[in-house]
């Protein structure tokens, strides 16, 4: 699928549904379904009869944290985002620039010695670029060790300027986040699962549908960056590996609740196809020619059509079932980003209704 898609400037989310009329709640989203090419139009409470008794939905736990925080190169101002703690106790970040309108714009990272100033008089210090073929995000050393702490105190949710204004942490959180034991999370929110309610969870398990929970800590994903996907941390449990080996056994589709869903669950799967509890880090990519061994379908928001996005889409789907939705989506009017409307892929094939009944 080409990349050159642009999306309208209207069409993103600049608010979160619950804040754009009375009687709304996170659940008052629209649900485009696609099953190969075939595309239906949905509210997302219908979500619940687009499933049934013994799907299995893939859900990220990872909280979100206050990630982005003041500090000053100099007398000149920056934005830092802190995107992933590192196993040596540095962080990769990313520094931006504020643009005049309560958001930031994307400035060139480094040099290396570069130091900023935070609040509390704490020091970060960039060491190295994160990877080889980008100079947006560095390995950074903060001389406070404990920069969860400092996040709390001082920190808030990364936005960008689509948004209409800055957000408490809470907007942020999945009705799935779970606090972690060492305190970490993801810079930002998996935001798939945001139009999740407790109301909807509970209607969706007293109709046969199961959960398995996962975690992957996400770091920045900055709008303007199209670069490849970098290391995260994840941990598939054994509760969760045995529910999804088990659906799988069965009749059940496995669909996951965001591209980070994907990610962590296919990275441990075994070269027989079955998931095992695993921790760690991982840079699986996931492409249409790699494909998918154990996700059936996915349920993700709406984003700018960004290369690696759309590879994991295209190995789920295929091109041609993608090309149709994000079609479909442009010209339905449909919300984009993190606060915007949702996308449904259900897979096509044996072992599944046809695409008419799912779609309808």
């Amino acid at each position: 699928m080409t990349t050159t898609v642009r999306v309208p400037e209207e069409r993103s989310a600049r608010v979160p549904a619950e804040q754009r009329g009375p009687g709304r709640d996170r659940d008052s989203v629209r649900l485009l379904v696609s099953c190969g090419t075939e595309v239906s139009h949905h509210a997302f409470v219908e979500l619940p009869r687009r499933l049934r008794a013994g799907d299995l939905l893939i859900v990220n736990t990872s909280p979100t944290l206050a990630a982005a925080a003041d500090g000053w190169i100099g007398n000149a101002r920056v934005v830092v985002h802190f995107s992933t703690r590192g196993d040596d106790g540095r962080w990769a970040v990313e520094l931006r620039d504020p643009d005049g309108r309560g958001t930031t714009r994307a400035r060139a990272g480094g040099p290396a010695g570069t130091e900023v100033r935070l609040a509390g008089d704490v020091r970060l210090v960039l060491e190295e670029p994160l990877t080889p073929y980008g100079s947006r995000l560095w390995w950074g050393r903060v001389s406070e060790p404990d920069v969860l702490g400092l996040l709390r105190r001082h920190g808030r949710p990364i936005r960008y300027s689509y948004t209409q204004r800055d957000q408490p942490l809470s907007v942020y959180q999945t009705v799935f986040a779970l606090p972690s034991a060492d305190g970490g999370g993801s810079a930002e929110m998996p935001s798939a699962a945001r139009p999740f309610t407790a109301r909807l969870v509970a209607e969706l398990v007293s109709r046969g549908v199961q959960f398995a929970p996962i975690t992957l800590h996400t770091g920045v994903a900055s709008a303007e960056a199209h670069e490849p996907p970098y290391p995260e941390r994840y941990e598939v449990p054994e509760a969760s590996a045995r529910l999804i080996n088990a659906a799988r056994a069965g009749e059940g589709r496995i669909l996951a609740v965001g591209t980070t869903a994907v990610r962590a669950v296919e990275s441990a799967v075994d070269a027989g196809g079955v998931v095992r509890a695993r921790k760690g880090w991982t840079d699986l990519v996931v492409t249409p020619e790699r494909g998918v061994r154990v996700v059936d379908g996915l349920l993700t928001g709406l984003h700018e059509p960004e290369a690696s996005h759309l590879l994991m889409l295209e190995a789920i789907a295929g091109r041609a079932a993608i090309e149709r939705s994000y079609g479909e989506a442009l010209s339905g009017l449909y919300l984009w980003h993190e606060f915007g409307d949702v996308h449904l892929i259900l897979p096509e094939g044996p072992h599944t209704e046809s695409c008419s009944s799912n779609c309808r």
